[in-house]
């Protein structure tokens, strides 16, 4: 056995059993891997894979096992590389952050900006993405770091801590009726256009459920995932917008929009930070979380990682 026919045996199932694609991924020739693959299912005396002629069908039984297996070995090789890294290189390396639109535009600058004076040598790389796609990338190694509002507490495979929490506001043209209203109601708001987000982003369920259990129809006339597109529809007069509480906190003082406090009506959500099972944190990942939030300490995360931060709220 080997980790050559390791990263094939992953790899064809990340590629969904295509081993052209397989091929093309890592760079090599599909006869090579189709051999690899063969000889380690003959070491091993189990099928892997079902094979409909030289196409790869489905993983079998045993196969489940093996590739769980698998997955431990190819986690704790990325593990041993990157203590070589921190070791080698104690204050350098490569920061891959995944996020959504949100937590990108308002929640990470400043941390992302304090981490880079810290830590000059590091390459941060964020990518944006979906709740889930966020939960996707850490899974697949393609991301150290994730932060979310929903889905990350659902991937039984991910170390999640809630780190901070934020509410709803409406977001109202100056000479709109409803910004002189103190106090806003859900009826009030149900009678309007409203943009807000897309039903997986940003809280968005919350503001379906309010609504639904006070059993009123709402008018949804646009919905976005980007706030600051929320924003602009809102100023072009198609309706009121529902948008997370930071997205509303540069707006310049004496602009042409006007928030109204929602937590009343939609309740407050939770943001979370996301880690992989079983990965490695190096110095610099750790540290970018305590920026995020001052809830979050070294010592608290790595409890976390060891499977002791299911006690742990705000």
């Amino acid at each position: 056995m080997n980790l050559h026919q390791f990263r094939f045996v992953q790899e064809a199932v990340r590629r969904n059993l295509n081993l052209t694609e397989t091929a093309k991924a890592l760079f090599t020739s599909q006869p090579g891997i189709s051999k690899a693959i063969l000889e380690l299912e003959e070491e091993l005396g189990i099928d892997i894979f079902v094979r409909h002629g030289k196409r790869l069908t489905r993983v079998t039984e045993p196969g489940q096992d093996v590739l769980r297996s698998v997955d431990v070995i190819m986690r704790e090789i990325a593990n041993l590389k990157r203590i070589g890294e921190e070791f080698s290189k104690q204050d350098s390396g490569r920061l891959s952050i995944a996020a959504t639109h949100t937590q990108a535009r308002y929640v990470l600058p400043e941390p992302i900006t304090q981490l880079r004076k810290r830590f000059p040598k590091v390459q941060v790389s964020l990518h944006q993405g979906t709740p889930e796609q966020v939960a996707r990338m850490l899974l697949d190694d393609t991301a150290d770091i994730g932060l979310a509002t929903e889905s990350l507490a659902d991937f039984e495979d991910l170390v999640t801590l809630p780190c901070y929490e934020w509410q709803h506001v409406v977001v109202l043209p100056l000479e709109h009726p409803l910004a002189a209203v103190e106090r806003l109601s859900l009826e009030q708001l149900a009678a309007e256009p409203l943009i807000s987000y897309h039903p997986s982003f940003t809280g968005r369920s919350r503001i379906d459920q309010a609504f639904a259990q006070r059993r009123l129809s709402t008018n949804i006339a646009l919905e976005a995932i980007d706030s600051d597109v929320i924003k602009t529809y809102v100023r072009a007069g198609l309706g009121v917008g529902i948008v997370a509480e930071m997205s509303m906190r540069h707006e310049p003082a004496g602009g042409d929009l006007i928030s109204k406090p929602a937590g009343h009506l939609f309740g407050s959500n939770t943001s979370r930070v996301a880690f992989r099972k079983g990965a490695y944190l190096r110095s610099y990942v750790l540290t970018l979380a305590e920026l995020i939030s001052d809830r979050l300490s070294r010592s608290l995360i790595e409890r976390a990682m060891l499977g002791h931060g299911d006690d742990y709220s705000l």
